[in-house]
């Protein structure tokens, strides 16, 4: 659990250049798989989405991701697996990424 704690921590790292809030924060992290062990560490994979299906720089921020997590320590490799299922809504956000947006209160 550790592991999948830093990984959350590097990913708070990346922002939607569109909206001011890391990509935690924002909800578009669905889930972090970590494979088995070998002696360079764990290879995982983040599981996430995009605020819009047709976001224009999709590419980088999922680059983004996959750095962040792929420098985090005892991390060997990191895939980042795209979904939109389920799609991402406002709700899923953090109420400090609600705030910060002035959403608070709609969601």
């Amino acid at each position: 659990m550790e592991l999948e704690d830093n990984i959350k921590r590097a990913l708070k790292q990346v922002f939607d250049p569109e909206i001011p809030v890391n990509i935690v924060d924002l909800g578009l992290i669905y889930g972090i798989e970590t494979g088995s062990p070998t002696e360079d560490g764990v290879p995982v994979t983040v599981i996430m989405t995009l605020t819009a299906p047709n976001c224009p720089i999709a590419d980088e921020v999922v680059e983004d991701a996959r750095i962040a997590a792929s420098q985090v320590p005892g991390v060997s490799s990191a895939t980042v697996r795209l979904t939109f299922e389920p799609p991402w809504d406002p709700s899923m956000m953090s109420e400090e990424a609600l705030l910060e947006t002035g959403l608070m209160g709609m969601y």
